[in-house]
């Protein structure tokens, strides 16, 4: 079942580890392993993200329809739904979404037979809470750089275009 774990009490009371990004940025943390799942969620809860928790890939991919997300941390070895079946889905169903695999094992021979799936970054376990704050820092900052290189200035109806026309 899918959980918000983080309280806002428990994320006030530790308010010197927060880092505070760009504020209502949503996490959902898939992981099996319910030591690491809280402890990702925490974390990143702290450092003033919101962050959803999913024990599996299929709760994970139930908590996809319902929730949007700015990022999707998942680990690959999980039951019921893998992390790359994760993805697929993700894909196949035209969900955009910065995704960070965090695992133990690293799915080399399905990430080379499936070349399009979107992975921006692979975190191999054990890695450090830095680690993991500095990868999400930087995957977040470069999909919304990628956002906005795509959006249009508020003010372009009637503003020529480079090439000379006008919308």
């Amino acid at each position: 079942m899918l959980t918000n774990k983080i309280s806002q009490a428990e994320k006030s009371g530790r308010a010197s580890f927060q880092a505070q990004p760009h504020p209502l940025q949503r996490i959902l943390v898939a992981d099996d392993d319910p030591m690491i799942r809280r402890l990702n969620a925490e974390v990143l809860a702290y450092s003033g993200y919101y962050v959803d928790a999913a024990e599996d890939g299929a709760v994970a991919w139930d908590a996809l329809q319902l929730e949007n997300y700015d990022l999707l941390i998942t680990d690959h070895d999980m039951p019921k739904l893998s992390g790359v079946d994760l993805i697929k889905k993700l894909h196949d169903s035209s969900l955009k979404l910065p995704v960070i695999m965090a695992t133990g094992t690293l799915p080399e021979d399905q990430l080379a037979r499936h070349p399009w799936l979107q992975i921006e970054a692979i975190l191999l376990k054990p890695y450090t809470f830095d680690e993991l704050l500095a990868t999400v820092k930087n995957v977040l900052h470069f999909s919304a750089s990628k956002r906005e290189e795509i959006m249009l200035p508020s003010h372009w109806q009637g503003q020529p275009l480079p090439n000379g026309l006008q919308l």
